[in-house]
């Protein structure tokens, strides 16, 4: 089980509030069987190393998170192309090669692990979708590739027995759904009602955020735990509604946009309940809603906010970026996966594997790839702090800390940022 050391209610509301929390034990056992054996266990013999760098991205392009697909793109054609203005890793450019995650409707992500597998990609940057992840996970780890995802956030890849090869740069939602309960709490609402996309993402943060609101002293009245590939949500609102909860988190993907409609038609919109939404559906809906429709509306997501310059570096590689979501996540985990591999003076997985917990923690301070690989051409071990925070990975493959921002939405249905939570997750 995960254990959270007492925090303070005003976690969810204060900038860069303080958290302490211990990882012990297993995630969601619901969403995949994960091992007992340790997250850092002995990795597979290292697979033939042919001196290029190639990374593989397994991200979405089709699928229930398609619209986190660009920003997480771009994040890393942006770190690769750093990589090669600054000479590369061991002396040769290095290789990206783009595939689709898909989603879990579909066999998608398998075939195109297959393929990077095929071509001998030595990192895997995804998958977005814990689930995706929970299901190729086996497959990568056992050829000796190196995964770490910009997004997977759900426990259950925490203990997971992934030979020593997982990481990620996004935190485990325990952290998330401590900071959703408190911010629910913090607002004013003692009942509650959760409604949760059936998989391992979505029970999980429900569950991380009915501990958090009972704790904060609220009730959740209802939780709903709802088929994401359903035609309609009407009866799973319905239930939500005869609860009668003075707020609700929806907790989802691309459905959001039939769930909102369907909570607006029976009255329990967010025009007459307050609404949260996690990083799973914190989405552009300016498109989508009559104007108005999402006022007020909060939501949580992991990680920081892209900063300006940032941001027009991103929108140079992709044009059409109107959001940013886990696009600095994105790009620090290519950016670490290259740091790691001139440190190992290998491309072969297992051996970038043994050197991203070196190349991001406990060393001399630097921020660009540049500055860290001639850092670590004189010798010198070094930290790199990224756009996405610290990133400094714990034992288990997760950062040791994280930021968790807390947006809301305007009348023209798109979200800004009105706070943010940093602090440490121990392992």
């Amino acid at each position: 089980m995960i254990r959270i050391a007492p925090l303070g209610r005003a976690l969810a509301v204060s900038a860069a509030a303080s958290l302490a929390l211990t990882a012990c034990g297993g995630g969601d056992e619901t969403a995949a069987p994960a091992s007992s054996a340790p997250a850092s266990s002995s990795a597979p013999a290292a697979q033939a190393a042919d001196g290029t760098l190639t990374v593989g991205t397994l991200l979405p392009q089709t699928g229930s998170l398609a619209f986190l697909g660009p920003p997480e793109f771009a994040g890393v054609k942006l770190a690769v192309k750093e990589i090669n203005d600054a000479g590369g890793v061991l002396g040769k450019p290095a290789v990206e090669i783009d595939t689709d995650s898909g989603d879990t409707s579909t066999n998608i992500a398998s075939q195109s692990v297959d393929k990077l597998i095929q071509q001998k990609a030595d990192a895997v940057v995804g998958a977005a979708s814990s689930s995706v992840s929970l299901s190729v996970i086996d497959k990568i780890t056992g050829a000796g590739l190196v995964q770490i995802s910009p997004a997977n956030t759900s426990d259950a890849l925490t203990t997971y027995n992934d030979k020593g090869l997982y990481f990620r740069t996004a935190p485990p939602d325990v952290l998330q759904g401590r900071v959703l309960g408190d911010l629910i709490v913090a607002d004013g609402n003692d009942a509650v009602g959760i409604l949760a996309l059936q998989d391992a993402y979505g029970t999980g943060l429900a569950d991380n955020t009915e501990k958090a609101v009972t704790g904060g002293g609220g009730e959740v009245v209802a939780k709903v735990i709802y088929d994401p590939k359903a035609a309609d949500y009407s009866a799973d609102v319905a239930k939500i509604k005869a609860a009668k909860p003075k707020a609700i988190a929806l907790i989802g993907f691309d459905e959001t946009k039939k769930i909102v409609p369907e909570l607006v038609k029976q009255g329990i919109g967010p025009d007459k309940v307050k609404v949260y939404f996690v990083d799973g559906n914190l989405a552009d809906y300016s498109k989508d809603f009559p104007k108005g429709t999402l006022k007020g509306v909060k939501g949580t997501q992991p990680g920081v906010e892209a900063k300006p310059d940032f941001q027009t570096k991103m929108k140079e590689i992709d044009p059409s970026l109107t959001v940013f979501n886990y696009g600095p996540e994105s790009y620090d985990a290519t950016i670490l996966t290259a740091l790691a591999a001139a440190e190992a003076k290998s491309d072969a997985g297992a051996e970038i594997a043994k050197h991203l917990q070196t190349v991001s923690t406990g060393g001399t301070k630097c921020t660009t790839f540049k500055e860290c690989a001639d850092l670590i051409a004189a010798g010198t071990d070094v930290d790199y702090d990224g756009v996405s925070g610290p990133i400094e990975f714990n034992e288990a493959g997760d950062p040791a800390e994280a930021t968790i921002g807390v947006y809301q939405y305007g009348a023209d249905n798109t979200f800004k940022n009105v706070a943010f939570n940093s602090g440490k997750i121990a392992g």
